[in-house]
C-alpha cells in the first residue's frame, strides 16, 4: 500500500478531489499554507495499491498544470528607506508537489 501526498494550489483542488472519487479513490483534503507566496495551497492525502500509483498522478497532472501569475511585489524607492512601491512580477503558479510513501499498517474503522 502507498499513500500520495499531493499538494495543489487551492483553485485545484476541488475539481482533483471531484475527478479522484469519481475515479473511486478515498481523499482526505487538508487545508495547508505555502510558505513562498503565504497562499492557500490543499494537501491530498490518497491511500492505494502499489500498481494503482502511476494511474492516480496521471489524474493529478491532468487537472494541476502550471500557469504564470503577477503579482505586485514591493521594492524599496531609491534613497528613500522608509517608502515601498510595488512593480510587478510574473510567476509560475499550480502544478502540484507529489510525494508517494509506503505505508506498514493501514486500518479502517
Amino acid at each position: 500500500m502507498k499513500l500520495i501526498i499531493s499538494i495543489v494550489q487551492d483553485d485545484d483542488a476541488l475539481d482533483l478531489v471531484e475527478d479522484l472519487t469519481e475515479k473511486g479513490y478515498g481523499v482526505t483534503k487538508l487545508a495547508t499554507t505555502g510558505g513562498f507566496l503565504k497562499s492557500g495551497n490543499t494537501t491530498l492525502l490518497t491511500g492505494v495499491n502499489a500498481e494503482k500509483v502511476d494511474e492516480v498522478i496521471e489524474v493529478i497532472k491532468s487537472r494541476c498544470k502550471t500557469r504564470e501569475e503577477v503579482i505586485s511585489a514591493m521594492t524599496p524607492v531609491m534613497g528613500v528607506s522608509s517608502n515601498m512601491m510595488p512593480y510587478p512580477v510574473d510567476i509560475k503558479v499550480g502544478g502540484a508537489t507529489i510525494f508517494v510513501v509506503d505505508v506498514d499498517k493501514f486500518v479502517k474503522i
